[in-house]
Formats: C-alpha cells, structure tokens, sequence
C-alpha cells in the first residue's frame, strides 16, 4: 500500500471512530467495513465495526469476524469484545466463558473483569460481580475506576455502608470526576443525609454545570432539608428550555416529604415558569 493509502485510510479510520464517539453507529460502520474490504486485518477498523454493530443491535454479526480475529493471536481486547457480542446474541453461557477465559490472562485486562461482572450483575448474579470486581482489585488496588465499579455493585447489593466506603476511596484518589461525585451523592441521600448529599451534588455540577439528573437530584436533597426555595429555583433551573423535563421536576416535587403536589400538569409548569405552560393542557 503506497503512502497516499495509507494516509487515505488512516483519515477514514479517524472519521470512523468519531462516529462512533458520536453514537453515528451506521456511519461508523459503513466506513469500517469499506476499510475492512482492502486490509481485511486492519485491529483498528474491526474493533470499530463491531462497536459499531452493538450500537445498533446487530451483535451477532460480530461474533464470526471476532472469533477468526482472535484465532489470529491473543488479543484481550478483541477477546473482551467478542465475549460481550456472545452475550448479546443471546448466547449468554458462550458470552460469560468467554469473559472469564479473558479475566484469567496475565498480565490482567481489567475491562474483561468489568465487562464480566456487569453481565454478571443484569443475571442478578451480584455475589458474583463483586467477587469479580474484588478479584480486579487485588490486582490492581488502585483503579478508581474498580473502586467506583464496587461501589456501584454494593449499592445494588443495598450494601450501602461498602458502598459508600467504596465511593469515598475513589472521589479521594479522583476528586475531579463527576461521575464518582453522584454515585457518592446518592448514597449519601439514601442514607438520609441531605446536607452532605446536597454539598456532594453542587461539588459535581461545579465540575458538569448541565447534568439536569444531578441538578433534579440536588432538588430532592434541598427539599428533604426544608429549603423549598433553594430547590424550586434548581428545577426552575431544570425546566429553564427544557419543558419536556416539567414531568421530571414535578416528581421531584411530589416525592419530597416537603414538595408540592399539583392535579393539572400546567399548574406545574406555570409554578415552574416553563416557556409555553399556557398551552398545556389543563
């Protein structure tokens, strides 16, 4: 291949994984398969295929390019991916095999021990997850990303005290990410402890300003803690052009031991000053 194909195919590999990041599943897949068809062994362009083919449901037809791929040559990665194809085709037993062969490799690939306990936890095999996850951990101790995995795990587990001392241990080695910030938030709020809730919250919308879920939950926190005001004008925030969120903020309202309950939907939006709340029905 001269240097002009080279450069030609290595921009449409680009193209194609910024469809994919974009959810453009199609797209991505039509341009991996058109590199595919002259560098049938191209890594790069497989995985993106077949990323491509989950994103729109289609997991079976990865499963056979993935299998001849990893026939190749031990490839993690590639191995991890096929396993989650199997399980989406509905060939859950091949899928977990597959994951745990994956998972026993040295050195470890800890996104097949991620990609294992999640497919794990959607069976309701959460004893199992957590002792896949905990296995990670020994191997890798300081993976934030193990230590926020656990604590999700526990959360579902309704261990909420692990959970928490979970989530604390990762916001602790990565106090910038929002995503640990909510999970922590959340169990601080099942807990009953709003003020703390409430603080973790307004932590993480200083860092990601335009998550309505954290902003809505922050909501709860406040109304919880008697401060009505300060949570009405948060799901006025919510709401601020975007009405198709008014049935968002006013369950919101509802539930709080301290909210406000309204029979006709435009009331709801009128309290909330959403844009058009005249033309809602009554």
């Amino acid at each position: 291949m001269s240097k002009a194909q080279n450069r030609l195919q290595a921009q449409a590999l680009q193209e194609a994984i910024q469809a994919l990041r974009g959810r453009q599943f199609a797209r991505a897949e039509q341009i991996a398969a058109s590199i595919l068809r002259t560098a049938k062994t191209d890594r790069a362009a497989l995985l993106v295929h077949a990323h491509a083919l989950l994103g729109q449901q289609r997991a079976s037809e990865a499963v056979a390019p993935l299998e001849k791929a990893i026939l190749r040559g031990s490839d993690p990665e590639l191995e991890t991916l096929l396993g989650a194809a199997l399980c989406e085709s509905r060939r859950g037993a091949d899928g977990i095999a597959q994951l745990r062969k994956t998972a026993a490799r040295r050195p470890p690939f800890l996104p097949a021990f991620q990609e294992l306990a999640g497919r794990l936890a959607k069976s309701a095999e959460l004893t199992e997850a957590i002792k896949v996850i905990e296995d990670a951990l020994a191997l890798a101790p300081d993976s934030v990303d193990l230590k926020l995995d656990l604590g999700r795990l526990c959360l579902q587990a309704n261990d909420r005290a692990r959970a928490r001392a979970n989530l604390v241990a990762a916001r602790e080695a990565a106090p910038g990410r929002p995503d640990i910030l909510v999970e922590l938030a959340w169990v601080q709020f099942l807990d009953g402890d709003y003020a703390e809730a409430a603080g973790t919250y307004k932590h993480a919308l200083g860092l990601r300003p335009e998550d309505t879920q954290t902003r809505a939950n922050l909501a709860m926190c406040l109304m919880e803690m008697g401060d009505r005001a300060g949570a009405e004008a948060a799901l006025r925030t919510v709401v601020r052009g975007r009405p198709h969120l008014l049935s968002r903020a006013a369950y919101t309202m509802v539930v709080s031991s301290h909210g406000r309950f309204f029979f006709r939907p435009s009331d709801a939006a009128k309290f909330l000053q959403v844009e058009g709340a005249a033309a809602l029905k009554p």
